[in-house]
């Protein structure tokens, strides 16, 4: 039987951007099935009590940012804490990414994945942007305008809604979450507690 593991990220998540290649090489190492659902995180946050950032307790704030840079220096991955357009609207992030897999497949869209997460923690770039979006696609080999013209559908969105559906009905309330075997794991914080899941004996 093959095994999966479902995939909820925002892309605007710098835990997402933290963990992706972790986790692509990861499931790759161990012959997982990765299912995209790029969601929205606001409308989940909504439903489950997570705050947007500026409305967090100061605490809060201080040690997210004391948190990022220790994973940025582990991971050997680099990332501003402070970048320039964040907060930033995911919604056409996503759904670029959901037209992505379904012109090209998922893993050509992994990389859409990285570059998209990687343009606002570390290149400055505004994903929120349509033609910054069609230039990510485009460095990738991808053609960003046909793709960009399919995630503008009613398709597009319809998807990101369901995947936000399933999202709330998994018990998701952060980014990324990965459900293996019908088990959630929050962050990327917790890809080790995942790799056991993958390597444990079949049931």
């Amino acid at each position: 039987m093959a095994k999966v593991c479902e995939y909820y990220f925002s892309p605007v998540s710098p835990y997402t951007y933290l963990g992706h290649a972790a986790f692509v090489a990861l499931a790759k190492a161990h012959h997982v099935q990765i299912v995209l659902k790029p969601f929205d995180l606001g409308r989940v946050f909504s439903v489950s009590g997570g705050l947007p950032l500026a409305q967090r307790p100061v605490q809060r704030q201080n040690y997210r940012l004391v948190e990022l840079q220790r994973w940025s220096e582990f991971r050997q991955i680099p990332l501003n804490v402070h970048p320039k357009f964040f907060p930033v609207a995911a919604d056409p992030a996503c759904r670029l990414l959901v037209a992505a897999q379904l012109a090209h497949g998922t893993e050509r869209t992994q990389p859409l994945i990285a570059a998209i997460t990687r343009a606002v923690w570390a290149d400055e770039l505004n994903i929120a942007d349509e033609a910054t979006l069609i230039g990510l696609a485009q460095a990738l080999g991808l053609d960003g305008t046909s793709l960009m013209k399919a995630a503008d559908g009613a398709g597009a969105q319809t998807t990101v809604a369901q995947h936000t559906d399933d999202a709330i009905a998994a018990g998701v309330f952060g980014s990324p979450w990965f459900v293996y075997d019908g088990v959630s794991y929050w962050g990327q914080d917790r890809l080790d507690f995942l790799e056991r899941a993958f390597t444990a004996p079949t049931k």
